[in-house]
């Protein structure tokens, strides 16, 4: 089997290249740095530039399925340039993509694509599902629709599609835990806001091992990437300080200081979802890290 995948060197694209190669499953990965580029015998790289509409449409020949993952982070400040380069790094891609394979032929059975639950209304109360109908008009959320329209248009090339709506991934390199870590460490760590605010999480094994799962299974359609306890974000900063030996002595740090700091960004902070896991787990997944505290010791302590 072979995949291509896009955004294949970030933290979660490391992860799920490590799990093919396990599986004997050979990688093109696609880059917009040259220098990026490597050839070995089951990893092999091509460029594009999606703001040019450049692709070397070499990366889809023998490639059964494609995992894409590229897009900006949204851990930076949200200027209104910056804004719109989240939005078209997730969109434009897709449609690069999917304008290439309309002249090529292929072998491509299928597209698994990240996506996130920001789509969800905040809320303390809601317990989301795939098949929530409502819609929020936070930024992030209009980012998922506008990132999930752009993926539905595989079907213009019958390549049927799977959305992965990931949680805060939890991972020992790079990724939110690390900026939670360092005020802990250091005796100034604090929730946020009123600490009540739900956080939908994943280690970063389970989630690598979704994507996994999808495509060994080839589902179709969306699924939440989130292990199935949720926990609020109180929750999360003590188990943390625990784990860490470390003493939480600060106030809770005010939804309006964060703003002034932040700016919009803020809302990733005091925003509250908790979503539901059981449409994967019903699909035969099993997760590896089912509560908080032994998934941090896995990770904190390693």
């Amino acid at each position: 089997m072979k995949v291509l995948i896009t955004g294949a060197t970030g933290m979660i694209g490391q992860e799920i290249v490590k799990r093919c190669h396990e599986k004997d499953i050979t990688v093109n990965y696609l880059t917009t740095s040259k220098s990026k580029i490597k050839s070995t015998e089951n990893y092999q790289g091509f460029y594009w530039n999606p703001e040019t509409n450049d692709i070397d449409t070499a990366c889809f020949k023998n490639v059964d399925a494609i995992i894409h993952l590229a897009g900006a982070t949204v851990a930076k400040r949200w200027t209104k340039s910056y804004k719109k380069e989240i939005l078209l790094s997730r969109t434009k891609s897709a449609e690069v993509l999917i304008n290439a394979l309309k002249g090529e032929t292929h072998g491509i059975k299928q597209v698994i694509s990240a996506s996130g639950i920001s789509i969800y209304p905040d809320s303390q109360t809601n317990y989301y599902e795939e098949d929530f109908k409502g819609k929020d008009s936070t930024f992030l959320a209009n980012v998922v629709h506008a990132w999930e329209q752009a993926i539905d248009g595989f079907s213009k090339v019958n390549i049927p599609a799977a959305k992965i709506r990931i949680g805060l991934v939890l991972a020992n390199q790079g990724g939110a835990l690390q900026q939670m870590v360092k005020p802990i460490k250091l005796g100034v760590g604090a929730a946020f806001g009123t600490g009540k605010q739900w956080q939908s999480w994943i280690h970063i094994d389970d989630l690598a091992n979704i994507f996994m799962h999808v495509l060994e299974h080839k589902l179709e359609g969306v699924y939440n990437a989130v292990s199935p306890n949720p926990v609020s974000n109180n929750e999360l900063t003590k188990t943390i300080a625990n784990i860490l030996h470390k003493p939480l002595f600060l106030p809770n740090i005010p939804k309006f200081f964060m703003k002034l700091v932040l700016g919009e960004m803020h809302t990733i902070l005091f925003d509250s979802q908790r979503v539901s896991s059981k449409k994967v787990e019903d699909s035969g997944f099993y997760f590896q890290h089912h509560h908080l505290k032994p998934a941090l010791v896995d990770l904190l302590k390693s």
